[in-house]
């Protein structure tokens, strides 16, 4: 438990000085490759969990200090084992212990004292602790007071509801490849499988219980994606037909790009900015039998790419808060800050106005979004078709976190 523990306080101190869950993982892993998969699903359980419910376990651990540490290592260690006492099934006095000998070898162990007190403390102090942090918002609710704030005024109705599910283990969901077989045949092998179930819109079919990838039937040989079911309805909006242009801005890492292709014979571009995220779009249209043109680029400058020729369909997955995938990414809620959201505003402006210039006349262009804050959405949108006489919406939706998918907004415009 140790090397888990002292690991996990390593990942959660990078993340909180603003470093991106995902890629402190993979660094993680590259780092230590003898971990063993045990180990490793225990570091991604508690690393994911303290994000999580880190406004919680902050305010818990506030409260059972007399001042702040300056010591950044033994403070995550102290979330760490606190995470560990409140939401697994490990034993308290070895998450106690080992949490204390972490301590012990981290500069002389001049604070495993006050790591064996705090902890202790709080197994004494729990219910007491517990009642007063549900009257803290950013404790009560493990979201920062701002993000709380925008909820409430933008779902005045429903924002305990969004708040609440955005604090929930998100299903997993896949994407049958109807190029290959039904969603009704996969459910069939799925079954067969021992595994469960439950069949959505579309091609989407989320698992009662996740799974490893590798216990999917027939997801090493293409049969099925992971995908969560609010991604997957850009397939579904874009409306693509064979021989179609389109462009995928942004692509990676190209569930959408791969989506599109199993619905239609498309002449497909693929553009991302990011070099090493497009390999995983080319990864996956791969192992899925695809093909598209893959191109690194700034989608907003399309003159250093762009061939000159007009598309039929643009999607512009254009880069948000990530708001309604916090779940997912519980790094995202203690990372993003509200000064973020008018600099991303500003950017999906400007990228949505280079975009519609490649849209051919009577073409249309997919606005998207994973969030679920207005200023990033709706009023992109009425911004948008202010600026050009030449767009018309044809629909659009706001979809919100629940038990089957995450959130995702989508505005469908085509040009007159």
């Amino acid at each position: 438990m140790q090397t888990i523990q002292t690991l996990a306080a390593h990942i959660l101190d990078t993340v909180l000085s603003g470093k991106n869950l995902t890629d402190t993982l993979a660094t993680a892993w590259r780092q230590h490759p003898a971990l063993a998969p045990a180990e490793r699903a225990a570091v991604m359980d508690i690393t994911h969990g303290a994000l999580r419910h880190y406004g919680w376990l902050r305010g818990a651990l506030d409260k059972l200090l007399s001042r702040p540490l300056t010591d950044s290592h033994i403070d995550r260690l102290l979330i760490v084992a606190l995470y560990q006492l409140e939401h697994t099934q490990a034993a308290p006095y070895a998450i106690v212990d080992h949490a204390v000998r972490v301590a012990t070898a981290h500069e002389g162990g001049r604070l495993k004292g006050l790591t064996n007190a705090v902890l202790r403390n709080f197994q004494r102090r729990h219910d007491e602790l517990a009642a007063a942090l549900r009257r803290e918002p950013t404790a009560f609710w493990n979201h920062p007071d701002w993000w709380v704030g925008a909820v409430q005024q933008a779902y005045p109705k429903d924002w305990k509801a969004i708040l609440t599910a955005s604090n929930q283990h998100p299903p997993m969901t896949v994407r049958v490849n109807r190029r290959r077989l039904s969603v009704a045949d996969w459910l069939t092998r799925l079954q067969e499988a021992g595994l469960e179930g439950v069949v959505l819109e579309g091609d989407a079919v989320r698992l009662v219980k996740p799974v490893p990838v590798d216990k999917l039937p027939g997801f090493a040989e293409g049969d099925v994606s992971v995908q969560d079911a609010g991604a997957q309805l850009a397939a579904d909006w874009l409306e693509v037909a064979d021989g179609m242009r389109v462009l995928d801005a942004c692509a990676a890492p190209g569930g959408k790009t791969c989506h599109l292709l199993e619905r239609a014979q498309l002449d497909l571009t693929a553009v991302d900015n990011d070099a090493h995220r497009l390999q995983r779009v080319q990864s996956n249209l791969t192992r899925l039998g695809l093909s598209a043109r893959c191109l690194t680029g700034d989608a907003s400058r399309p003159k250093a790419w762009w061939d000159g020729q007009m598309f039929d369909r643009v999607l512009a997955d254009v880069p948000c808060s990530a708001s309604g995938v916090a779940r997912r990414h519980p790094d995202i809620k203690w990372t993003r800050r509200p000064t973020d959201i008018p600099s991303l505003g500003r950017q999906q402006g400007a990228l949505a106005d280079a975009l519609w210039a490649l849209v051919a006349p009577g073409g249309k262009m997919l606005y998207a979004t994973c969030s679920i804050f207005p200023t990033e959405n709706r009023r992109q949108i009425d911004a948008f078709l202010t600026r050009h006489v030449n767009a018309e919406l044809e629909r659009d939706i706001q979809l919100l976190p629940d038990e089957n998918h995450d959130g995702f907004y989508y505005a469908l415009i085509r040009k007159t």
